[in-house]
């Protein structure tokens, strides 16, 4: 790997720490001895996702972080948690064979913000089931009241 500072072409691993879903590498230049993170992660083989009007898509993880940052925004969700819930959906996806549609994507991100926040949850919900009346929006809210919400 070259260094981001001098270029040169040989750089050591000083420390290694798993993540979320990556692994942390410190790196040194032994040209430099400029120090700098890296990481890596986990390529996973995903199917391609078909939209509701038949075209196929690559799966694009920057695409569901966004939905998911979206529906949390100024809510008590880290970005770890996040990360963590894009990995377990991409997880997901990686185990099923054939494409996948853009429902089941939403279904399974809907899952992952029923376990992180309420709220979110009813965001995402609101705008993926595409509610248009109050009485909509009441058969979402519904399973949350009869459960207990959570703030």
């Amino acid at each position: 790997m070259d260094c981001p500072s001098c270029q040169h072409p040989d750089t050591r691993v000083v420390d290694s720490r798993e993540a979320v879903d990556s692994i942390r590498r410190r790196r040194e230049c032994q040209g430099c001895g400029f120090r700098f993170t890296t990481f890596e992660r986990v390529e996973f083989r995903l199917p391609d996702v078909v939209k509701r009007d038949g075209r196929k898509q690559s799966f694009n993880r920057d695409k569901l972080l966004s939905g998911l940052r979206l529906a949390c925004r100024k809510r008590p969700v880290t970005e770890e948690q996040l990360d963590a819930a894009c990995a377990r959906v991409e997880r997901e996806l990686a185990r099923r064979s054939g494409d996948v549609t853009t429902r089941e994507v939403g279904m399974l991100a809907l899952q992952e913000l029923g376990r992180l926040d309420d709220v979110a949850y009813l965001r995402f919900a609101s705008v993926y089931h595409e509610i248009t009346s109050p009485s909509d929006f009441l058969e979402v809210l519904r399973p949350l009241l009869e459960r207990g919400a959570r703030t």
